[in-house]
């Protein structure tokens, strides 16, 4: 049976200039959007916090979220050739499963698109005063999210440009990083058990599984990738291929940092502070030196990761706009760049929570949010190939249903084994979208405006 799907390239040209996105997007400008997002040294984003909630075996879990994220991302790319739209899982859900169901998969992926820039402006001023203590945190959260909300303004052009440069640098680091801590191992004249960061005393799958769901913040890069659906061209072609291509290479990369910083720094009951725990292992690795370098290069990588993510959650806000599931204002492009504005200083606003929340709460509520969307879009997935399309035969079985399920399954497997503060957090958010959706819809007594952009 042929799948017959919607141009987005035919639905934009039928837009008004208002409501339209240029298509600047090609696979490249796509993978270094994703691997930006993702910030290739995004390992020691919670680096200390995960290291000690697994007891050390930090790189066990990124190699469940890695098998885990590589289901959930081939879920998203057939999504993204069923319905090639900004609104990401919110417009996957509400064409699978109607629009009250839409509304709340977009807005509880709201939480972890609109807290993303804040933890990068979190990082960025905890790494900052670390280097410079004579200048205050909040100096830095509040010059990187001026800074960010100016590119984001002027473009998605200029945000790829730059991402060129931070994450070329980031990679530069890597393979520095790697060369250095295998000199370190070379020197200490005792034997090197090449499988112990994955496996020692201490193991507990219940720890591994914690800590592998909080993980799942990394990897958030192929899912922005989906929402700049609008501006590529063939993005049926396109977007699914850089979504695998993201997923792939920035959990590998993941995998083998953490496991040189396992193999360096054994002694993870030891950090003197686990939100910089980073430095610690650079420190033994490359001294005062690499400490500068690091301290620069990640700084630079959280830059880069704001940047996208801010461009990333305004078009979800975009999208939502333009249906009238949130004000209208959202739903417009402003300047001669049609760019989401509105939306764009909303999460500006928004970001500046950075000043007053911690590491650990921010990481549970992004978490929280991203598995219960990594969840909906598995499920999407089966209901529109094998439900509304009809799909029948052993190829389509597998392709529609067991590889989605086995997403689905992976996916709420790690989201039970989140803390009970992220589904305070996480069910807190939901109850209040529960309450703005009753009022939208005078307690389900009238629908929701339809797509904009239907098929």
């Amino acid at each position: 049976m042929t799948i017959t799907t919607s141009s987005a390239d035919t639905h934009c040209a039928q837009a008004p200039a208002s409501r339209r996105f240029r298509q600047s997007m090609g696979l490249p400008a796509l993978v270094l959007f994703g691997l930006a997002y993702m910030v290739p040294l995004a390992v020691f984003t919670t680096y200390g916090l995960v290291t000690q909630m697994t007891k050390g075996h930090l790189p066990t879990a990124y190699l469940l979220t890695l098998g885990a994220m590589l289901l959930t991302a081939y879920s998203y790319g057939r999504m993204v050739q069923a319905h090639p739209y900004s609104g990401s899982v919110y417009s996957y859900t509400r064409k699978a499963f109607g629009s009250y169901f839409g509304f709340m998969a977009g807005w509880t992926l709201l939480l972890d698109y609109i807290f993303l820039p804040l933890l990068s402006y979190l990082l960025i001023g905890i790494y900052m005063s670390e280097y410079f203590p004579a200048v205050p945190a909040w100096v830095w959260v509040l010059g990187s999210i001026s800074l960010v909300t100016f590119l984001n303004l002027i473009g998605i052009e200029s945000i790829t440009r730059v991402n060129w440069i931070l994450v070329v640098v980031q990679l530069v680091f890597i393979v520095v990083f790697v060369a250095l801590s295998i000199s370190s191992l070379s020197g200490q004249g005792e034997p090197v058990s090449l499988f112990k960061p994955f496996y020692h005393d201490g193991f507990s799958v219940p720890l591994v599984m914690t800590g592998a769901a909080v993980l799942c913040l990394s990897f958030l890069g192929f899912d922005a990738v989906s929402t700049m659906a609008e501006e590529t061209s063939n993005p049926q072609y396109r977007i699914p291929l850089a979504i695998m291509v993201v997923s792939l290479v920035g959990g590998l990369l993941f995998l083998l940092v953490s496991y040189f910083a396992q193999q360096v720094f054994p002694d993870w009951a030891s950090f003197a502070d686990p939100d910089s725990a980073s430095v610690d292992v650079m420190r033994r690795v490359g001294g005062e030196l690499l400490v500068s370098a690091f301290t620069a290069t990640y700084v630079a990588g959280c830059f880069a990761s704001a940047m996208v993510s801010q461009a990333s959650v305004s078009r979800v806000l975009f999208a939502m706009g333009r249906d009238g599931a949130l004000p209208r204002v959202f739903g417009q492009l402003r300047t001669k760049k049609r760019v989401p504005a509105s939306a764009i200083l909303l999460v500006s606003v928004m970001s500046l929570l950075a000043l007053v929340l911690t590491l650990d709460t921010v990481a549970n509520m992004i978490s929280f949010g991203a598995l219960f969307a990594f969840s909906a879009v598995n499920l999407a997935v089966v209901k529109h190939y094998l439900v509304d399309q009809q799909l029948r035969g052993p190829r389509n079985y597998l392709l529609y249903g067991a590889i989605p399920a086995l997403g689905f399954l992976s996916t709420l497997w790690l989201w039970s084994s989140l803390s009970s503060m992220s589904f305070t957090i996480g069910l807190s958010w939901m109850g209040l979208g529960l309450l703005c959706l009753l009022g939208l819809t005078r307690a389900f007594q009238v629908k929701l405006p339809e797509l904009q952009l239907a098929e």
